[in-house]
């Protein structure tokens, strides 16, 4: 098995060439303490996640763990070896060694996004407004509009009161028509810091004629001053009319210029595409709808605003090179000058042709999935005998000879699960046995049913005497079917360490303490990294 040491490491991600650095602990595990460029690659979910984080398999991978024993690395390089994947290495030492060289170790998740957003606001002075000062002037009757720079469903959850969804980098291609007057205050919120901040600032980028002022700490600041959230809301910025996406192609031209964002055309990105030396991303950086609508073939959905808030979740690799497809232009200008100040070197807008800007190009059609949703499967899945979910609950009814382990996040088991299920980590899964002893027929599942289906082969291997059946559908059938669930997480076969638990995700008795914690972290970053020198975010004057 090939090493790298830390030393070595840490030149090379300060250098140009291509290397993706995955941790493959559990998220909640990768949180508590990772180098800033890792991503998140839990051993339990790699052959998941592995094909849309690095795409091209002659990349250079380096993989770490705790560095306790390797288990979880070793096991994740020959897995990775046998998908094809031809240079892969594993940190000498783990993260212990990573510390015990003097390298930072940075906490939480999207760091790169995260310090970034915290940069932005110190280089550029972005303005902000505390949450007293916006609920005074709503108060007094100030002509405004509070933009929520949030996917829909985080602003479903909870938003400020008349606030508008307009994610991201639709931000800049809607905002001419929700403030046609330049008086009009413009407020800009996310659930913390950094949407707000990026979102704010890349209206001041864009030349609109308004003030405009990020709210400060987001809804966590709202609510820590005291005030109500609304939640619910269905209140979005709808696409712009003709007037209005003229004002947001001019103002993203402009930002193309300031920011020297560089185009492709057609041509150039297929040649890119099929280069066998260089990693491509390819990303659709618009609207859920539009995606849905129509799309390149190939492309995977990236909304502007996700993409720069979380980029280590869609690019796993450093110095890789990105395309993004805009028809509009406006949002993948928008990203594009954002990615160039994170340190991505060659970022492309492709240029559009023919009417729908796809001319040239398949175009394909489908809802679009979250980050941490992949369509591929590395070495594909394993064929094992399913169960239909009403076919479960009749024999579930009928004997007590029988288990089930739930390979969801523990966040979605504790929501809801199903019956008598145990929850388990899948790298873990030996874990479970001191719970599930000897059934005669034991059920797998998980959110869609793929992770069970790739954990089957390790569950019959622990219980040989078993007859294992993965749950058709997953959980997602069950739920359809409308069958009895449970929720809770006291079937729990080791610590909830999977994911991370955002502030919203804890206990009311807690929230506050957790929000304030949160907030506290992002605000400490822009010190953190001035102390690693791999790290080169650009500024433009």
């Amino acid at each position: 098995m090939k090493t790298v040491a830390a030393e070595a490491l840490h030149r090379r991600l300060g250098g140009t060439d291509e290397i993706a650095l995955l941790d493959v602990r559990e998220q909640g595990v990768h949180l508590q303490g990772h180098p800033f460029f890792a991503s998140s690659a839990p051993l339990s979910r790699l052959e998941a996640m592995i094909p849309a984080l690095v795409p091209r398999r002659a990349t250079p991978i380096v993989l770490f763990d705790d560095g306790c024993a390797h288990a979880l690395a070793e096991t994740g390089a020959a897995r990775l070896a046998a998908w094809g994947y031809s240079d892969v290495a594993i940190l000498a030492g783990g993260l212990a060694a990573w510390r015990d060289a003097g390298f930072e170790a940075f906490s939480g998740i999207n760091v790169p996004s995260k310090a970034f957003g915290e940069f932005v606001e110190h280089h550029y002075q972005t303005p902000r407004i505390p949450a007293a000062e916006l609920k005074a002037l709503r108060d007094s009757g100030t002509k405004m509009v509070i933009l929520d720079s949030r996917p829909f469903e985080e602003y479903r959850r909870m938003s400020i009161p008349g606030g508008i969804d307009a994610p991201g980098a639709e931000l800049a291609f809607r905002v001419h028509d929700q403030a046609p007057d330049p008086d009009t205050l413009v407020v800009v919120n996310c659930a913390g810091r950094t949407r707000s901040i990026i979102g704010a600032q890349s209206l001041i980028n864009a030349g609109i004629p308004n003030k405009v002022v990020a709210l400060k700490d987001g809804t966590m600041g709202w609510e820590l001053a005291g005030f109500q959230c609304d939640h619910g809301a269905r209140h979005r910025a709808p696409p712009p009319s003709p007037e209005g996406a003229a004002a947001a192609r001019a103002a993203a031209a402009r930002v193309a210029k300031r920011f020297r964002v560089k185009f492709a055309t057609r041509a150039q990105a297929q040649t890119w595409l099929r280069d066998p030396a260089r990693t491509t991303y390819f990303f659709d950086v618009r609207s859920p709808e539009e995606y849905s609508a129509g799309h390149i073939a190939g492309t995977r959905h990236a909304p502007g605003g996700q993409l720069v808030q979380s980029t280590d979740e869609y690019c796993a690799v450093k110095n890789a090179r990105i395309v993004l497809a805009d028809p509009e232009h406006v949002r993948a200008v928008m990203t594009a000058s954002w990615l160039v100040q994170l340190g991505w070197r060659d970022v492309f807008v492709l240029t559009p042709e023919g009417h729908d800007g796809f001319s040239g190009w398949p175009v394909a059609r489908g809802k679009p999935q979250g980050a941490a949703a992949y369509g591929a499967v590395a070495g594909g899945l394993p064929a094992w005998r399913t169960i239909a979910p009403e076919d479960w609950y009749r024999r579930m009814r009928g004997q007590s000879d029988f288990a089930a382990i739930d390979f969801a996040t523990s966040l979605h088991y504790r929501e809801r699960h199903v019956p008598y299920a145990w929850w388990a980590v899948r790298a873990r899964l030996a874990e479970a046995k001191t719970f599930v002893f000897n059934p005669r027929a034991l059920l797998l599942t998980s959110e869609d049913g793929v992770l069970a289906r790739l954990a089957a082969p390790e569950a019959a291997a622990l219980w040989p005497n078993a007859e294992i059946a993965v749950l058709a559908g997953g959980n997602a059938a069950w739920f359809a079917a409308g069958l009895p669930i449970e929720k809770g997480l006291d079937r729990a076969t080791t610590a909830n360490d999977d994911v991370w638990y955002k502030p919203y995700d804890h206990p009311a008795d807690a929230l506050k303490q957790h929000m304030q914690n949160y907030l506290d972290w992002e605000v400490a970053l822009v010190e953190q990294i001035k102390r690693d020198p791999t790290i080169k975010f650009e500024a433009f004057d």
